[in-house]
Order: C-alpha cells, then structure tokens, then sequence
C-alpha cells in the first residue's frame, strides 16, 4: 500500500520560505489586498494554471517492466527459485503479458484526460474490505509552536481552524501557489517569470516552466481535501464530497458536534466567533457518549455499510449528511501526551471513540495542544496533505487570529452549535459495542518505538557524495539482516505527482548491492577494507539513486504489473503463472514498509505494517541526524530492530570517518 507522502524523488518543495507580496486585486467589485483575512496569500499564477499541460504517466515498455522485476527479486531468491521466477517472466512478456500490455496502452490512449493507474488504483482502495484503521490512515503530526503559550489547546484549535479555512477559500478562489518542484529557483520561483507564465494559455504553461526547470505537480486531488467523505458501501465503497458544507464538525469524548465557521457570504466567521464556539464545546459538561458512534468508522467496510444503512433506516440521514459535508472533523481530546510514542498511538489510532476515520482528514489537538493530521488514504497520497499542514502550521506560528488572553465573542454559542444526537436502537448500539472490541483487539497487538541517530545526517552523508535516502534504506536492510538473518521484501513509496493523475510508484530498496554491503558490514566486518566497504556504500547510493530517478518518471514495475492483472481480472481470465509464482506473492508481502518525510511543520509521521509480520517505519534524514518512527505487530520485536539499524548507522559512518570495523 501506499503509506504516507510518497514524496520521494520529488522532494517537497517547501511553499513555507515564499514570500507575501501585498497587491490589490478586484473580484467580483470588491477589492482585495494580500493581508486580506480570508486568504493564505495570492498566487501570480493560478493554482489550477498547468493542470490542463501536465505530461501524461507514461506506461512503461514491457520489456523494461519485466527486467526490473527480475532485478528486484534476485536479492530475494535462491538460483532455483530465481530460474523459476525468470521462466515465467519471460513466458508472460513473450505471451499473454504481450497481449494485455497492447490492450493497457491503448486503453491509456483513449482515456487522456487521466493516467492508466488512476482508475485502478482508486478501486483499489475502494474495494478494500479491511478498516481503515492500521491499515490505510497513517498520521503526520505538528511540530509545536514556537511560542508555548499558543499551544493552549483553544487557542491552538481556534488558530488551526481559522488557517485551515483560509487555506480552503484561497485554494477554490484559485489563488494558492501551485505546486512546483523548483530545480532552478533562481529563475523559476520569481515574481517576474511568475508575470510572464500566467500569460502563457494553460495548455502550454508546463512547457514554459520546463523551460526553466521547473516542474508543476498534478493538483487533482487537492479538491477532495475539504468536505469530503469515505463513504462505506457493499463491497466496494464511495468518494462524497459536497463543496456547499459551511461547518465544521467537532468531536469531544465521542460526542459529535457541528458550527459554521464561514457566514452566508462564504466569510470566514470572525476568529472571536469560533472561538467562543470551541470554548463551548471544551466547557461542554455533556458525559462522554455511552454508545459513540465514530467507532463504527473502525469497523469492516462491509459490516459498516449495513450499520450506515441502519442508521439512516432509524432516522439519522440528516445527522450523517451533516457529517459527511462538513469541511473536516476537529478531534479535541481530553488526554495529555507523555512522550513521543504516546503521540503517535494517539495519533494513529487513539481510543476508537473520539474519531471520524472517514473523513478526508483529522485534525486531532490534545489536551496540552500537541496536533497531529490523521488522514484517509484512497482519495490522494499525502501531497496536498503536506501541503496543507505545511501552509496551516505557517500561517498559524506567524500570523495567529486570536491570542493567549483573546476574549471569545460575547456571542450564543449555544444556539450556534448544534449537538449531533443519534437515535440508536439495541441492533446499533451492539453495533458499536462489537466494533469498539475489534478496535481494542486490534490496536492492542501494535507496538511503536522510536530511534534517533545523533552521530550523523544529511550535511556528512551529502558531502560523502552519498545519497542520504540511500543511506537510510541501507541501514534498514542492514538491521534486519542483523536481527533475522536475511534480505525481505522492502516497499518506499514515490510520488508520481509530476504526471497528471500519477499516484505512486514503488522503490525496491532491497537489491544486490544492499544485499552484498550489508553481508560485508553485518558477516564480514574485518574481511574486508575501509576503500573496498566504502565502494560498496557508493555501489547502493548510485543504484538506489537511479531506482528513484526511474519511480518519479513512472518507471518503476510494480503499477506496471498491478494494471496488467487488474486488466486480466476485469476480463474474467486466468492470472498467469508470473502472478501465482509464490515469489510475485513474496515480493508483494512488503516485511519492510518504508515512507520518508521532513518538513518544518511535521515532527513525526507514522503509519502500521501493511502485513501481520511486518514494520511500518516512517523515517525522516535530517541535516545533522536520523530518526525513524517504526510500528510492528507480536511477530516482530521493533525494539532490538531500532538496536540493529542504529548499530548499523554507526558502522556505515565509521567507515565514511576512514575508520575500519571493530
């Protein structure tokens, strides 16, 4: 699965360092300045301006696909496995594979509006039966304010929302910065070649910005970010979204709440206003729900549609309308957070009662202000997310709306805020009593710790000539050598969002030259050189370099494939032996699910293993260290992991001091 931002070989640019240039505009008879409260800032280009010029994902030749495959599975596989694998490769690129690759390409040619992943992908998700939770959400938290006083949990949510809300109203008045990874910044992030490209028509304005370098990300899915829902259906779900919803919706000790926060107008309401309205709702004395419903949101897809269906037979359609349509859920929880590792179960998962897991995103504040995103995963990849968290964060620290001190609006928010009061029945409320022991039980068998590697980061391994990523995944592979005694099947996601519609691709990080390196540093530290162990380093950085340049362009195997046997499946014929070879299931069973983020709001991310047996391990390589963030089941002890790939850390930079192994 695709976890977390997939961002890799992008590289976020990050929109928090541009500047805010004051300038009139006049919409609709009125007059606007950048100050202006209702908006983040105001793009000299519109956000929406390369959208129509994106270049297309491009399908990969088959005979490509099949050689990276081969490539990928080689570390993973003995010579007897391997030659049965290579056989069936080979059997399907001269066979069947021929035919479906014929049939994708020019189905591809006839659907340009979107990329041959898209639809695929989305059913995927979709029809996925299992809940959300653990398996699909991952979360991102924020870093705290700068100033401690701000991270009071009302003044903090007051500021979250109103930043939240600006974001929305200048991303749809088309007056958000597109979002543009800058090679050159010096000719391309500038007002003057931003006056000229706004000129350029839309269906050529990419090639203007390639021209300088610079290369526009597919925005398609920012729409979805704002009041949207998942909703749960019978075997294969559904994407809402209704732009009218003015309101937001609260949670707090299970109990669901909703206020407007824009007026008739589409305003933003004042700050004092929703402060006030917070304020209430956090003074509510109401007791924790007896039956809450947001657990249901835990459940099996399958068993949460016939409860959605019950709940709407017993009279509470309305109530989910509202729901479904407000801008995003609010999650003030009641708990204050001890440490790292308590932040990111609560994050992730939290107690199954104070959350809505449907919605397009959370944003949960605790009790002592500390903030995190927890996101649903089919509608997009974590980009616009990034995105969002980094404007709102921005926004938040430099420009708050309202203060420690700040008096709420002497205003009736009892009458503003309505309390979402559903009539549930004993079919319901076993319902929800059955799905908050699922979510116990699973929630119970997660495990997460954190490391942080203090010797080292981006600043030594950059002037070593290494890849920094590279380095990382390195020391994944080395680590779990260590603790297991083998090489696994590993997954880091990349974003495909230089293509319009792209989604991901995946990084295989598990290769030969990891396979050797690590044998070399983990069984034969004093077999061999400080040259001959740091040309081995070289070795993984350039391959895994070149592994990433290939997913960010769409060449990488894994979609390739996965279209392919969606084809095959959508006609009703046989999956060829490629697809039932046990080492296309091995391969697929990502032991090893790795997502990488940095950014100036986000402190941590994390995410649960795709598999039973597996890690999930959000990471991050910093200027001057390493940290990882990594969650298991009982099968894997994270624990001695984290021990492992820290030692590993250390003998990779012992040997870039020109020091040999002890």
């Amino acid at each position: 699965m695709a976890k977390l931002l997939s961002l890799k070989g992008i590289r976020y640019l990050d929109k928090c360092g541009s500047k805010v240039h004051a300038r009139a505009i006049t919409i609709n008879g009125r007059s606007y300045s950048s100050q202006d409260s209702e908006y983040l800032h105001r793009s000299l280009v519109p956000s929406m301006h390369y959208q129509k010029s994106l270049p297309r994902l491009p399908v990969p030749k088959l005979e490509d696909t099949i050689r990276r495959y081969l490539a990928a599975q080689r570390p993973l596989l003995d010579d007897a496995q391997f030659g049965n694998t290579e056989k069936n490769a080979e059997d399907f690129k001269n066979g069947i594979g021929k035919q479906l690759h014929e049939e994708l390409v020019s189905k591809d040619k006839n659907n340009k509006h979107t990329s041959y992943i898209s639809a695929p992908w989305f059913d995927m998700y979709l029809s996925a039966r299992d809940s959300v939770v653990l398996n699909f959400n991952p979360f991102m938290s924020f870093n705290p304010d700068p100033k401690p006083e701000y991270n009071d949990q009302l003044i903090r949510a007051t500021n979250v929302v109103c930043s939240a809300v600006r974001f929305m109203k200048t991303l749809r008045a088309g007056l958000l910065e597109p979002e543009v990874f800058h090679l050159n910044p010096a000719k391309s992030d500038t007002d003057q070649f931003k006056k000229l490209i706004r000129w350029v028509p839309s269906s050529l304005s990419w090639y203007g910005a390639y021209m300088v370098n610079a290369y526009p990300l597919d925005m398609s899915q920012y729409f979805r970010l704002f009041n949207s829902t998942r909703l749960p259906k019978p075997g294969r779900d559904e994407l809402f979204t209704d732009a009218k919803g003015k309101h937001l919706l609260v949670m707090r000790k299970g109990n669901l709440y909703a206020f407007d926060v824009m007026d008739r107008d589409g305003n933003l309401l004042a700050p004092a206003e929703i402060h006030s309205h917070l304020n209430y709702i956090l003074a509510d004395e109401t007791p924790a729900a007896a039956s809450p419903i947001g657990v249901l949101t835990s459940e099996n897809r399958d068993v949460w549609a016939g409860l959605r269906e019950k709940l709407v037979a017993n009279g509470n359609g309305a109530l989910l309308q509202t729901v479904d349509s407000a801008l995003f859920c609010l999650c003030l929880d009641d708990e204050t957070m001890r440490d790292h590792i308590h932040i990111s179960h609560n994050m992730l998962h939290g107690d199954g009662c104070n959350r809505w897991y449907d919605k397009s995103f959370s944003v949960i504040i605790a009790k002592d202000g500390n903030a995190a995103i927890n996101f649903e995963h089919s509608w997009g990849d974590g980009v616009a997310v990034l995105r969002f968290q980094n404007e709102v964060f921005k926004d938040t620290t430099e420009k708050p709306t309202v203060h420690p001190g700040s008096a709420p609006a002497a205003v009736d928010s009892a009458s503003a805020v309505q309390r979402l009061q559903f009539n549930l029945d004993g079919e319901l409320e076993n319902g929800v009593l059955k799905a908050k022991e699922n979510f116990d039980a699973a929630v119970s068998k997660l495990t997460i710790d954190a490391m942080e590697f203090k010797k080292g980061g981006k600043e030594q391994l950059k002037k070593s000539k290494l890849s920094p990523d590279a380095v990382a995944q390195l020391a994944f592979q080395m680590g779990f050598l260590r603790q297991y005694g083998q090489t696994t099947a590993t997954y880091e996601s990349c974003s495909t969002a230089a293509f319009k519609h792209g989604r991901t691709e995946t990084i295989r990080p598990a290769t030969i030259h990891t396979k050797r390196c690590s044998h070399a540093f983990v069984h034969e530290p004093g077999k061999h050189s400080v040259e001959e162990l740091r040309a081995m380093l070289n070795d993984c950085s350039k391959y895994h370099g070149q592994l990433t340049k290939e997913a960010a362009m769409g060449q990488g195997f894994d979609r390739h494939l996965f279209a392919l046997r969606y084809l095959a499946n959508s006609k009703g014929e046989p999956l060829h032996s490629l697809y039932t070879d046990p080492a296309y299931s091995s391969i697929n069973h990502n032991i090893l699910s790795t997502s990488t983020l940095t950014s100036p709001a986000v402190s941590l991310g994390g995410f649960a293993p795709v598999v039973p047996d597996g890690f999930g391990v959000g990471y991050g390589v910093h200027d001057d260290w390493i940290g990882c963030n990594v969650s298991t089941y009982p099968a894997r002890n994270v624990h001695e992991f984290l021990q492992c790939v820290h030692k590993s850390l250390e003998d990779i930079f012992t040997v870039l001091e020109g020091k040999p192994l002890s």
